[in-house]
């Protein structure tokens, strides 16, 4: 079979288009003009140009394709052009999904995130009926990202054959811009991440997302998502499990988040002024307050889904850094 891959030149979309050439598929992948194609050089694939903005380059992009896997999306925190996000997230899904029902494609999974799943206010992990509304998104990438879900959901209530799944926090080799996440690891591993706040995450590795987005194909139901992650970790474990990684100490100063609050507001107000995105983000440090721990039972019971221990992502995505000169 032929599928469709967009966002394959960044981390997930990677991830899962070597998934799928592994698994037998013949694999094209959509790519701006221009984009950074380092992810697609060791991979069997077909590369076509093309635009989430431009609806005949999809048409033509899809031709003769059974399955798409819409990965592609804009994850940037404190995105100083808003719009940006939700052209591509919003409107560009809108457009794939004309497009793929234009071409007859008869199976699509989108890649959402756990951005868009509620948390308990009781702190047990959310699942993908955890109540969450719109006015619950902290931030443009996580609202862009619920109404691109809306936009899914009304096309599966259309009748097309159309999955969700909702990965959690991946970490692994490819992440190429990096992702803020991979960007956290890459700090902690390099020594700058002398602090943590009281915070949590989900941990999966890449290539379980990846696996998942296959099973999602196989097995999911229309217009139903699947939460794709692994382990919960407060960042205090992920800091110290990098730093014995790499033979540094963990760090052991909590910053309240009172203290943090004024640096972001320092940070972005900088980044107007340079021009520049920073690290610590507005976004960031609010989505901070809760941690942000989901159950992937559902997966794991209707997929078949699994995942490795998150110590082997960490050591991935490590190495993958180092191999790329960005680690000393």
């Amino acid at each position: 079979m032929k599928a469709l891959v967009t966002g394959a030149t960044g981390f997930v979309g990677a991830a899962v288009a070597r998934a799928l050439s592994v698994a037998g598929w013949q694999v094209r992948v959509l790519v701006r003009t221009g984009s950074d194609r380092g992810n697609l050089q060791r991979l069997a694939v077909e590369v076509v140009e093309g635009d989430l903005a431009d609806l005949s380059s999809l048409e033509r992009a899809l031709e003769g394709c059974s399955g798409l896997f819409h990965v592609a999306a804009d994850y940037r925190l404190g995105a100083r052009d808003p719009k940006a996000l939700y052209r591509t997230n919003v409107e560009g899904t809108r457009n794939i999904l004309n497009a793929a029902r234009t071409a007859g494609v008869g199976r699509i999974v989108y890649t959402s995130s756990v951005a868009t799943i509620g948390i308990p206010s009781d702190g047990s992990p959310g699942d993908e009926r955890t109540p969450v509304a719109l006015s619950n998104m902290i931030g443009h990438y996580k609202r862009s990202k619920y109404l691109a879900e809306e936009v899914v959901r009304d096309a599966a209530r259309m009748g097309m054959s159309v999955v969700i799944v909702n990965p959690s926090t991946p970490v692994g080799p490819g992440d190429i811009k990096p992702t803020p996440t991979g960007q956290l690891v890459l700090d902690a591993a390099s020594g700058r991440m002398p602090a943590y706040v009281d915070t949590g995450l989900n941990i999966v590795h890449v290539d379980d997302v990846a696996a998942g987005h296959l099973l999602a194909f196989e097995r999911g139901g229309a217009g139903e998502r699947y939460i794709l992650g692994g382990e919960d970790m407060t960042l205090q474990m992920i800091l110290a499990q990098i730093a014995r990684l790499v033979g540094r100490t963990p760090p052991r100063v909590r910053l309240p988040y009172a203290a943090v609050l004024p640096v972001a507001y320092l940070a972005e107000a900088f980044a107007r002024l340079s021009g520049r995105s920073g690290r610590v983000t507005l976004e960031g440090v609010r989505m901070s307050r809760k941690r942000m721990f989901f159950s992937s039972s559902k997966a794991v019971s209707v997929l078949g889904y699994r995942w490795r221990p998150p110590l082997e992502a960490f050591e991935d995505a490590v190495r993958w850094f180092r191999e790329r000169g960005l680690l000393s």
